[in-house]
């Protein structure tokens, strides 16, 4: 299965494409400097030809509010429009939990427009929304987890449109400590096969 990762070569993406390709998928790497740009077009359609799953995980530049609403607007135009005309079977999209909640971050008001986009756009998708992190960009999630992971699979009996969530990482020793004694799932820190079992679904 061809699984394009748009932003593939950023934190997250590069992890995601490395797990994907491990379990065997066929993966490309989409970023302006591996010749894909959703915002220019540039290698857009050649990067969907062949694609069933498109995940994008990728980030603004830039950080005031309007150079990230346009952003995550004009690229998220550009991609969905090429998946349509390639037939893309699934959209995965990275987001941020309680971003619709936060109407005057304007990050979050942008990534509401991404998302707003996306169940416009008539191709079967899942929304991961990850915890935002305060230690790397504005609103950006730690990493991805393995509900973004088995939101790549493609579906073939039913449209598939949902929302999806995973927990925040314990942050301090003894929350760390006490998560790798729980033998509940729902404790655990998430990791990438959450993504992965997403993109064989």
């Amino acid at each position: 299965m061809k699984i394009v990762v748009i932003g593939g070569t950023g934190l997250i993406g590069s992890k995601l494409v490395a797990t994907l390709r491990n379990h065997g998928h066929e993966v490309l790497a989409a970023a302006p400097g591996t010749g894909v740009n959703t915002i220019t077009r540039e290698g857009l359609a050649e990067a969907m030809d062949g694609a069933q799953v498109v995940v994008d995980v990728a980030n603004a530049p830039a950080w005031d509010d309007q150079a990230v609403l346009e952003f995550f607007e004009t690229s998220g135009r550009n991609l969905l429009a090429a998946e349509a005309a390639a037939g893309v079977r699934h959209h995965v999209a990275l987001s941020i939990v309680g971003s619709e909640r936060n109407p005057d971050n304007g990050y979050f008001r942008a990534k509401v427009a991404q998302e707003n986009l996306i169940k416009a756009s008539g191709i079967p998708y899942t929304i991961v929304r990850a915890p935002s992190s305060t230690n790397s960009s504005p609103a950006s999630p730690r990493r991805p987890s393995s509900a973004m992971k088995s939101a790549c699979r493609p579906h073939s009996s039913r449209p598939l449109h949902r929302t999806t969530w995973w927990p925040r990482w314990p942050t301090s020793r003894r929350q760390r400590q006490s998560t790798a004694r729980s033998r509940s799932p729902a404790r655990r820190p998430c990791r990438l096969d959450k993504i992965q079992s997403a993109c064989s679904r």
